[in-house]
């Protein structure tokens, strides 16, 4: 059987979660959901930055641009997990109707977020060591991390970076210099982080378990630097 291809399983996966905010608006007569909408376009937006990395060659300053614009909306992709938050029963719509409705889009921006990173990791291990693209992909989930906890809890967007730099540069500041008063801070992109880790290695594995009998894996930095590590022993 011919294996169907991922985009075309993401894509679908879209749609079917854009008809859900669709059938409730139109069982409803309400405008619920369009915020959904526009999180899953900015959760996009990375995986088609990400994917144009991995296009025809291309000037280094345009790569370096796709890559600030990648880090700068990745947040966006697994952002849509915290908004579970709104989830409350709001009749006539049945509870588990917006359980699935917003879990399916979290899914999407979770989804949307790991394939972006997975374009990016390639993209840099044609320039890098293994060693030093795990390294990037680490902070880069780190600072994924501290985007969602600012976007939930600070309000801030994508955008502000460019808009209102002095804002958030003040925020950072104040978090750095009194880190006992900003403990949920810590907490959240800790916690955050850990997460989307395992779920990224988790995805790898998956993705390098099912590529087993038709191809190479995918090279994992991780061991590559044990077994770095092990020959010089």
């Amino acid at each position: 059987m011919k294996p169907v291809s991922l985009n075309k399983i993401l894509y679908t996966s879209l749609l079917l979660s854009l008809g859900m905010i669709a059938g409730r608006m139109l069982y409803t007569g309400q405008w619920y959901g369009t915020y959904l909408v526009w999180n899953l376009f900015l959760a996009w937006l990375p995986f088609a930055f990400s994917q144009l990395l991995l296009q025809k060659p291309m000037s280094t300053v345009f790569q370096y641009g796709l890559l600030a614009a990648w880090l700068l909306f990745f947040p966006n992709a697994p952002y849509i997990i915290t908004d579970l938050f709104h989830l409350k029963h709001r009749p006539p719509v049945p509870y588990w109707y917006d359980l699935l409705l917003l879990f399916w889009a979290a899914w999407n921006g979770l989804l949307l977020g790991i394939l972006s990173l997975m374009h990016v990791e390639r993209y840099l291990l044609g320039r890098f060591r293994p060693a030093i693209v795990n390294w990037m992909v680490n902070l880069s989930l780190v600072l994924c991390a501290f985007g969602v906890y600012a976007g939930r809890f600070l309000r801030w967007n994508s955008w502000h970076v460019v808009s209102e730099p002095g804002n958030i540069i003040a925020d950072i500041t104040l978090i750095a210099l009194h880190p006992g008063d900003h403990l949920r801070t810590w907490a959240v992109t800790l916690v955050f982080s850990l997460l989307m880790m395992v779920i990224y290695k988790t995805m790898k594995g998956l993705q390098n378990a099912a590529l087993t009998a038709s191809g190479p894996a995918l090279p994992d930095p991780g061991a590559a630097k044990s077994k770095a590590g092990h020959a010089k022993e």
